[in-house]
């Protein structure tokens, strides 16, 4: 995204030219940009500073959790994108089918997902990690926080938090995916160590309108 403060909403074109694989969006502040290997001049909050707690997902976050994701992925998410083209498919949302990622995080590993919580007891943020333990890889898939608390360093202290639980497991790297125009993650992702590999285009068929075996095989 553009903006380190807000999610923000994109004609189709420009939604299409820039989701070259989504997940998470970033809202963060210029503090969270430093460059691998040096040291900031002033260390980053820790979670006392910032009078948060940083605890193991609980079941009754789902339905909160789900709330922050659609709103934080707004204009960003590619069932979104698919949506102004086709409408809603089989009766649902993108807000409801992004939502339904979270589903996903759960029921693969619950235990990898933290959660954010303000000193007065409500969720503020997330972050959702899995650990391919035969491959050597830990993923993150989704990173989200509710608008009044991005900017203030939480993306960069999750982050690290699953860094080091997947290094505590032995495995050897992490992944993780933003959009191809995504600045602020870019910076802060390579801030931390990753480094850009690949990047890939979604596409999407309308089936009652794509060709089929038939069309192809009458074609010939």
């Amino acid at each position: 995204m553009s903006s380190a403060d807000e999610p923000q909403e994109f004609p189709v074109d420009e939604m299409l030219r820039m989701l070259g694989g989504v997940s998470p969006p970033m809202h963060l502040s210029p503090d969270d940009f430093v460059p691998y290997g040096e040291t900031r001049e002033h260390p980053m909050p820790s979670p006392e500073d910032l009078q948060i707690t940083v605890r193991s997902y609980h079941p009754d976050d789902l339905e909160v959790i789900k709330r922050i994701t659609v709103e934080a992925f707004s204009g960003v998410s590619i069932d979104e994108a698919a949506e102004l083209f086709y409408g809603t498919i089989n009766g649902h949302d993108w807000k409801w089918r992004k939502a339904r990622h979270i589903d996903a995080d759960v029921a693969r590993e619950v235990e990898g997902i933290l959660v954010v919580e303000s000193a007065e007891g409500e969720v503020v943020g997330y972050i959702t990690t899995w650990q391919d333990v035969d491959g050597g890889i830990g993923y993150i898939p989704n990173l989200a926080f509710v608008p009044e608390w991005r900017g203030r360093g939480l993306g960069r202290l999750l982050i690290q938090m699953a860094l080091d639980r997947f290094r505590e497991a032995g495995l050897s790297h992490a992944k993780i995916e933003t959009l191809a125009q995504n600045e602020v993650g870019h910076h802060l992702y390579t801030s931390i160590g990753f480094r850009e590999v690949a990047r890939q285009v979604h596409f999407f068929a309308d089936l009652s309108k794509s060709q089929s075996a038939q069309d192809t095989s009458e074609s010939d």
